[in-house]
């Protein structure tokens, strides 16, 4: 089926076209249909499936005769680079069409974002959380929404946004048109389409749990420490070419990025506690083929869509099925072919035969002639928590120490101030000597004498009061 059959307008045939695209791919013949009859759209589809022109075609073909000014339809992503590769989607499509669209995230400046809403862009591709940021403002209104799209629905529910998504659905018109695109349809995601959609056309192009047909998994079992060796092992075999590898934390990722670099590998990584300059960087160097490799967490790689990306490497085992299915889809993506494997340690075993389980088959096992699985690794590569936990409050107590020090200079005598003690009475009937209580001309006991001790500043104050600067 061609997607002229799918009646859109000329104008996105010919982006199409452009493109290089023949027939749309089993989730687009579907949806774009269903959407542009109107209806609500629930879809489980793959990742890399097609799902993104599946929503961005039938809002381009609403919005293409309509008036400019007012922004008419709102997609939701749960990353930035999610939201970015979803804008340079549209604006392919729309290359030939007035239809315009602005991204939404956070890490850069609201300068570009808020002109964005003031001119009514057409399309806002934004992640929640600094989409509220902005709703807070007057100049940021969502009042003309016609279409609201949610992509990565499950991965949004796991990053904790739905208080969020509820938020932001205060500000949009009750009548619209809503569609929720996934990859995996857990209960969670049911349950918040039972409450945004109606009745809607429910679209599950692959059996729940299912991975692509186009991607070949492998197996390789390897102890914890030698994962790094074993994926410098396979680069240097030339068995992979280029590969997206995912870690389980924001402290491996860097490491792992680090020994791969002394190794005389080109990577670099991507994740959360990167500058949104540094991710850009590195996905540019990434997608250009510069840096071969990209060491990334699972968050952060929402949106990374590399054409032709031979490989995805588990070089931690992920902890939930649906993780593995994602991360996976990162290759052989749009009916390609690409190749996935997981280094699985001993202490993996349960996690592997959760995600055997979701698949619904057994993995098959690799070994890597001549990798020596019994050598003695050259680096830990992950520090023991004991040790960063010993290590940050070191840190901390050293800082308290400083701060403590700063804190009792800044409050201490002033100068010209004379030592407590040491005053001499001249017909007041001051203290003599040092501090011991003695008082003379006025009759103070030896017990107000101690009580001027604990206040030592306050006869200086009355004494020596300080000039005050005029402004």
């Amino acid at each position: 089926m061609p997607f002229a059959s799918l009646k859109l307008h000329p104008a996105l045939l010919r982006g199409i076209k452009d493109l290089g695209f023949i027939r749309p791919t089993g989730i687009q013949g579907e949806a774009i249909p269903a959407a542009m009859s109107g209806r609500d759209v629930l879809a489980c589809a793959q990742t890399g499936s097609g799902k993104t022109a599946a929503f961005l075609l039938p809002i381009l073909n609403g919005l293409i005769d309509g008036p400019r000014g007012k922004t008419r339809a709102l997609v939701l992503a749960p990353t930035r680079e999610l939201a970015a590769q979803i804008l340079e989607d549209l604006k392919d499509l729309a290359t030939h069409t007035p239809v315009s669209g602005a991204s939404v995230f956070g890490g850069v400046g609201h300068g570009p974002q808020e002109h964005a809403f003031r001119s009514g862009v057409d399309v806002i591709i934004a992640t929640p959380g600094r989409l509220l940021d902005h709703l807070r403002a007057p100049y940021a209104k969502l009042d003309h929404i016609k279409y609201l799209v949610l992509d990565e629905a499950d991965r949004m529910l796991d990053m904790g946004f739905l208080p969020e998504i509820r938020k932001i659905l205060r500000y949009l018109p009750q009548r619209r048109q809503t569609m929720f695109f996934s990859a995996t349809m857990p209960p969670p995601i049911r349950a918040l389409a039972n409450d945004m959609l109606h009745h809607p056309v429910s679209i599950e192009r692959e059996r729940q749990g299912g991975t692509p047909v186009g991607i070949t998994q492998a197996i390789y079992p390897v102890s914890q420490e030698l994962k790094s060796a074993l994926l410098v092992a396979l680069l240097q075999r030339g068995d992979i070419k280029q590969a997206l590898v995912f870690t389980r934390t924001k402290h491996r990722a860097n490491r792992l990025a680090d020994y791969l670099v002394r190794a005389g590998v080109k990577a670099d990584r991507i994740h959360g506690n990167r500058s949104q300059t540094q991710r850009t960087a590195a996905l540019a160097g990434f997608k250009s083929g510069r840096i071969p490799v990209l060491v990334a967490t699972d968050i952060a790689a929402r949106g990374i869509d590399v054409e032709e990306l031979g490989h995805v490497v588990n070089f931690d085992v992920p902890l939930a099925a649906e993780d593995y299915i994602h991360r996976i889809g990162r290759t052989g993506r749009a009916e390609a072919t690409g190749e996935a494997y997981t280094f699985v340690s001993p202490q993996e075993q349960g996690e592997l035969a959760a995600i055997e389980r979701a698949v619904g088959r057994k993995l098959p096992r690799v070994t890597v002639p001549d990798f020596d699985y019994s050598a003695r690794p050259q680096a830990k590569l992950e520090v023991p928590i004991a040790q960063r936990i010993a290590e940050i409050r070191a840190r901390k107590a050293e800082e308290r120490r400083r701060r403590d020090e700063k804190s009792a200079r800044a409050n201490g005598p002033h100068r010209g101030h004379r030592p407590h003690g040491q005053g001499q009475g001249q017909g007041q009937g001051q203290a003599q000597g040092q501090g011991q209580g003695q008082s003379q001309g006025q009759g103070h006991s030896q017990g107000q004498g101690h009580d001027d001790q604990n206040r030592p500043h306050s006869r200086h104050r009355r004494r020596f009061r300080p000039r005050r600067h005029r402004s």
